[in-house]
C-alpha cells in the first residue's frame, strides 16, 4: 500500500496540472499507517530511554549494562529473517514490514532484554552472594543454571504465538500475525545466541567484582 501510494503521489505530481489553490491530498488507509508507524517508533524510543535509565542505576559499570544490551542484536537478527522469509515465501503483496512486524520487535527486545537481565543478574548473584571468583567456572554454572528458566520462557512465548503465525493472512489477524512472526523468529536465535554466546562474552569483557559491605 505504502509503495502504491508513494508511486500515485509521482504520477499525478508529473501528469496532472492543478489550477490556482487546488492540491492533491492522499489519505485513509495509507495516512493512517505512516501516522501509527511515526507514534510507534516516537513512543518505543520514549520508552527505551526510561528503559535505558533504569538499567543503568541496577548494574554498576558500563560493561555489564553493554552485555545486556547485546542481546537486542541477536533477537535483530532472527526478527529480520522472519520477515524476509515472510516476503519471499508468502504471495504478492504480503509480508514486509506492517504495523504488526513493528510491534512484534519492540515485543521481542523486551522479551530478550529480560533473558539478559536474568543471566548477567544471576552472574553478579554468584559472586556477591555466593562468594564465586569471576572466570570461565563461574560462567558455566550460571549459563547452567539460567537455562531452564530462559528455555521455559522462549518455549511458553513460542506455543502462545504459533497459532497466530499460522495464520498470517487470515481476516481479523492483520496486526496478530506478522507480530508473532518476528517474535518466533527473534526468539529462535536470540534465545541460542543468549545461552551459548553472552556468557563468552561475559568471560571476556564482563565485570563481576564482590561488592564491599556498607
Amino acid at each position: 500500500m505504502s509503495s502504491f501510494v508513494e508511486d500515485a503521489k509521482k504520477q499525478v505530481a508529473a501528469k496532472v496540472n492543478f489550477p490556482g489553490g487546488v492540491y492533491a491530498v492522499f489519505s485513509g488507509a495509507a495516512e493512517a499507517k505512516a501516522k501509527a508507524q511515526r507514534e510507534l517508533l516516537l513512543h518505543s524510543a520514549i520508552a527505551g530511554v526510561g528503559i535505558l535509565l533504569l538499567l543503568t542505576i541496577v548494574f554498576h559499570n558500563w560493561q555489564n549494562l553493554l552485555l545486556v544490551l547485546a542481546n537486542v542484536p541477536f533477537a535483530l537478527v532472527g526478527g529480520v529473517l522472519a520477515v524476509w522469509l515472510t516476503k519471499v515465501l508468502g504471495e504478492a503483496g504480503e509480508g514486509g514490514l506492517t504495523i504488526g512486524s513493528l510491534v512484534g520487535f519492540v515485543t521481542l527486545f523486551g522479551i530478550t532484554t529480560r533473558n539478559s537481565i536474568m543471566m548477567i543478574s544471576h552472574f553478579e548473584h554468584l559472586v556477591n552472594e555466593e562468594g564465586m571468583t569471576w572466570g570461565l567456572e563461574a560462567a558455566m554454572r550460571g549459563a547452567s543454571e539460567r537455562l531452564m528458566p530462559i528455555l521455559m520462557t522462549a518455549t511458553v512465548t513460542a506455543l502462545g504465538l504459533l497459532p497466530l503465525a499460522l495464520g498470517t493472512g487470515e481476516a481479523g489477524r492483520e496486526i496478530e500475525g506478522p507480530m508473532a512472526i518476528v517474535i518466533l523468529g527473534g526468539l529462535v536465535t536470540s534465545t541460542l545466541l543468549n545461552l551459548l554466546v553472552l556468557p563468552t562474552l561475559a568471560v571476556r569483557y564482563g565485570r563481576f567484582e564482590k561488592r564491599e559491605s556498607l
